[in-house]
């Protein structure tokens, strides 16, 4: 379980990086992207 944790972390960490080297989002784009990041390290 905390395996599960520190994964998700991770990802959010590297999402929120790579989207501030590119284009300016809305908070809430960035809170979709990250739960598709979280979604798709999950499957």
């Amino acid at each position: 379980m905390k395996k599960v944790f520190l994964i998700l972390f991770a990802v959010g960490l590297m999402s929120t990086s790579f989207v501030s080297c590119r284009e300016n989002k809305t908070v809430g784009d960035e809170i979709e992207d990250v739960a598709d990041d979280i979604e798709d390290a999950v499957d």
